[in-house]
């Protein structure tokens, strides 16, 4: 049996897993910002030596496409960390909202089971003879529908036999 006390520390406990799971997101983000900032300072660095390549070209060119590599692979990684972020927010929402639907789903259950044990016994009696009721009417619509495909059958024989007969006597008038 699970108590009201019970209920409300789960949903407790529930949520402060969404906050810390909220905090979480938070620090993934403001670490996508630093990643950002990294990538604006390559660039102004980029920047830099593509001004400085006409001076000494040859030695420079080098450094640059080095550091023109750096900007692609932190651009790379900027985005593959976005993705694999917005792919744990999407794991951790959806594992958030089933296990908000388990809980409701067994606060329901559990309510259910309270109202019917805190029940008159009288109140009991009547749902019980309900149910024996519903399953007599379910036993009578059949007999029903049996006696009613019984009659079909036998007033199609007695058409037969009626038809018969008339065939026979209009035989023996022309006889």
């Amino acid at each position: 049996v699970v108590t009201r006390d019970d209920v409300e520390e789960s949903l407790k406990t529930k949520c402060q897993y969404v906050k810390d799971k909220e905090q979480l997101l938070k620090d993934l983000q403001s670490q996508i910002e630093e990643t950002e900032q990294r990538l604006l300072a390559k660039q102004k660095e980029r920047d830099y030596w593509l001004e400085y390549k006409n001076v000494e070209r040859k030695v420079q060119a080098i450094r640059i496409i080095n550091l023109g590599k750096d900007i692609k692979e932190v651009k790379d990684d900027l985005n593959r960390a976005k993705e694999h972020y917005r792919n744990i927010l999407k794991a951790v929402q959806e594992k958030n909202d089933i296990l908000l639907e388990k809980h409701v789903e067994i606060s329901k259950e559990q309510a259910l089971e309270n109202a019917v044990r805190y029940l008159h016994k009288n109140i009991c009696r009547e749902i019980e003879e309900n149910a024996w009721l519903k399953e007599e009417v379910k036993i009578y619509q059949k007999e029903v529908s049996d006696l009613k495909a019984s009659v079909q059958l036998l007033e199609e024989e007695n058409i037969n036999l009626v038809t018969k007969l008339i065939d026979s006597r209009l035989q023996n008038l022309n006889v």
